[in-house]
Formats: structure tokens, C-alpha cells, sequence
């Protein structure tokens, strides 16, 4: 079997937290799967093995993360996050994807995108 994925993919995307607690929860709510915690570090696994690692030294204000994140079918993801009181904006168009935005308590602003993946992830 030809695998044509690509050989490369990001490992590990960093979020700063006001409060680790709060952080947690809202990342956890989200649906990523805890992989690992201590009193100042929480480590989260995304599709594809990627790992969100949460660490201290939010901004002052809420500032767009420095990463965003891709689902398979957006209107059921704004709809689901929407329900479990995480007050995603409303969805918009840009060039490349149909989107919308939570912000976590770290006050990262976290851009959702519809995918694009071309082939198995």
C-alpha cells in the first residue's frame, strides 16, 4: 500500500492560561483527550497524535491564538459548542474556509476551520 500522506506533522502547539484549572476544563469539554498534568503543565492529544500543551503566561486580553483548528463538519461542531455553553461567534467565509471562533479562559482566541485534508489523515 502507497502511503501518500506527507511525511511531516506538527507535534506539539503551545497555549498560555490565566487560571490551569479553568483551562482544563474548557480544553477537556472541547473533546481533546488528557494525556498528562501537573501543578503548572496540562498535555492534550488531538486527532493525528498533535499534543496542546498548556502552560502559564496568558495575555493581559483575549488575542488569537497562535494556532487554529480544522473539524470535519463545522456547522455540527458550532452547533455542538454552542450547546454546551461555549458561545462560539457566529460562522463566517474567508478565501480558503468557512469558519467561526471560541475563546478559552486564557483568553486565546481559537479559530475553527472546516477541513480541507486532502486524502486520510
Amino acid at each position: 500500500m502507497n502511503d501518500e500522506r506527507p511525511p511531516i506533522w506538527i507535534g506539539h502547539v503551545l497555549a498560555p492560561y490565566r487560571n490551569l484549572d479553568d483551562s482544563v476544563g474548557f480544553w477537556t469539554k472541547l473533546g481533546l483527550r488528557p494525556v498528562e498534568r501537573n501543578d503548572h503543565v496540562a498535555i492534550f492529544e488531538l486527532r493525528g497524535g498533535t499534543h496542546l500543551i498548556l502552560v502559564p503566561g496568558a495575555a493581559d486580553r483575549e488575542t488569537e491564538a497562535s494556532f487554529d483548528l480544522m473539524v470535519e463538519v463545522l456547522d455540527e461542531e458550532h452547533e455542538r459548542l454552542t450547546r454546551i455553553g461555549l458561545r462560539p461567534t457566529a460562522i463566517d467565509r474567508n478565501d480558503n474556509h468557512r469558519w467561526f471562533a471560541v475563546t478559552d479562559p486564557g483568553g486565546n482566541q481559537v479559530t475553527f476551520n472546516d477541513s480541507h485534508v486532502i486524502g486520510v489523515v
